[in-house]
């Protein structure tokens, strides 16, 4: 037996080098992140660490103790943390730097599920839910709650200052890392599970008593790289890297039912240096959007989200598929985005932010984007979202400059697109080149106020504010 296991760990570490040498596939359209993961010099199997992938062992101890021992062994390259085919069931774990997470094919990474418990009158009248909770029932009957104990607590970001759904902390994301450096998750298609439809549940209840986890959340981490996994049914947003720089995020897969709220795709947020590209996304929310901040923390904290580069996206949603905002309060600034493919959308290119936001959104490049079906092709909107606490200033108003759309083809829209600014902060210089938006019958016309700016072959024909000739030179270059 333990002859055949060495032999089927010596196949397993061969196949790994072999996939880990391999040069990356060369994109099928353009330029490609430089997303090559490098060989680690020494690799080792959650299995060795008591794990077992049988789908009902819990596995976080053996996750956080083979983490511990690349952290502690510091081996010259790095160490692999291989999971092997099976289900592998796990509450929230760290990373550490230098390390690579690689699911093999048949591997999936799933959370434990949160469970339901009975509580009595007396259990309840202690709870926090009902001592914090207007909104529920408060008659004296057992009644079936969640227990969330296995999901810790963390503080909230800087540039939020509360959870982004309630006051207070919020619960670790799944898969979790915080100052780190050379960290790659990748591997053969395997699947991390966030099993999210208890927590879709509780929110639709209202019985959340804090902010629900993220699937994987990177915080003031760099060089990092995700890649060839499938990440599915978020409880919350699903890729979200905060404070970050030199991340590639590409030919990952992304998935959560299309009524799942708040399953945002990839989110990253005041970061930099970012390349998302070859990448399916089908959730519940936007598909992919750029934030930097919540108000008068993101003001504060004043990081903003910079030098990112999209391309090759394609996906299916409700809301937009890809956005920026409206958590914009840091600024969002040189961002190109190319080649998206999106159908059955609610809006397929949504800029949104709002007054009491301040920040700016400048330099924005959409390009190249095919829509088959959507509410909205296109809106710019300064009046989207809410604050976080009463403490907002409304007159920091947000800055939109500089966005362009061009080459965009879409059929089956309902309405071309709202671009509405703010009326003392107009949006400036928005440019529409060869927008082309077909519907059934007819298309809704575009509706503007409070905007200045181009528009040069676009159907069906622009609004008046974007129709000047005069002064086009950034919309023509």
């Amino acid at each position: 037996m333990v002859a055949s296991l060495c032999l089927s760990l010596a196949a397993a570490a061969a196949a790994l080098a072999a996939a880990l040498l391999s040069p990356p596939l060369a994109a099928a359209q353009g330029e490609a992140c430089p997303a090559a993961v490098p060989r680690r010099g020494a690799w080792m199997s959650v299995a060795s660490f008591g794990g077992v992938g049988d789908g009902r062992t819990l596995n976080t101890a053996a996750f956080a103790r083979a983490v511990a021992r690349i952290e502690r062994r510091r081996a010259r390259g790095g160490t692999l943390l291989y999971v092997p085919p099976g289900v592998w069931l796990t509450g929230p774990f760290n990373l550490t730097s230098h390390m690579t997470l690689f699911l093999a094919r048949g591997a999936v990474i799933r959370a434990t599920q949160v469970q339901y418990r009975q509580l009595s009158c007396q259990a309840m009248a202690m709870s926090f839910f009902y001592l914090q909770s207007s909104h529920l029932d408060i008659s004296c009957r057992a009644f079936v709650d969640q227990d969330t104990s296995s999901w810790p607590l963390i503080d909230p970001l800087p540039s939020y200052g509360r959870g982004r759904e309630l006051p207070g902390g919020r619960y670790m994301s799944l898969i979790h890392g915080d100052g780190l450096q050379d960290v790659f998750i990748t591997g053969e298609n395997g699947t991390i599970d966030g099993q999210g439809s208890v927590w879709w549940d509780m929110w639709k209840k209202r019985t959340l008593p804090f902010t629900r986890p993220h699937l994987l959340e990177l915080i003031s981490s760099t060089d990092v790289i995700i890649s060839n996994v499938v990440f599915q049914d978020s409880p919350f947003w699903n890729i979200h890297p905060v404070y970050c720089s030199n991340v590639i995020i590409t030919n990952v897969t992304v998935l959560a039912p299309h009524d799942s709220p708040n399953t945002d795709g990839i989110d990253p947020d005041s970061s930099s240096n970012v390349c998302i590209e070859d990448s399916y996304i089908s959730t519940g929310d936007d598909l992919i959007s750029i934030k930097s901040g919540w108000d008068e923390y993101g003001i504060a904290f004043g990081r903003p989200s910079s030098g990112i580069t999209i391309r090759r996206i394609t996906g299916s949603g409700p809301f937009a598929g890809f956005a920026v905002g409206s958590e914009t309060s840091g600024g969002v600034e040189n961002i190109h985005v190319e080649h998206l493919n999106f159908f059955g959308m609610g809006v397929g290119i949504h800029v949104k932010t709002n007054s009491g936001r301040g920040g700016f959104i400048r330099n924005i490049t959409v390009s190249e984007v095919t829509l088959n079906g959507a509410r909205y092709g296109l809106r710019i909107a300064g009046d989207v979202g809410g604050h976080p606490d009463a403490s907002y200033n409304p007159s920091m108003l947000p800055a939109v400059d500089g966005v362009t759309i061009k080459n965009v083809w879409g059929q089956n829209i309902r309405q071309a697109g709202l671009i509405r600014g703010i009326r003392d902060s107009v949006f400036s210089r928005i440019c529409l080149s060869n927008v082309k938006l077909y519907g059934g019958d007819s298309v809704g016309p575009w509706k503007c106020r409070a905007v200045s700016g181009g528009a040069l072959d676009v159907e069906p024909s622009p609004c008046a504010e974007l129709t000047s000739t005069s002064g086009m030179s950034f919309c023509t270059n």
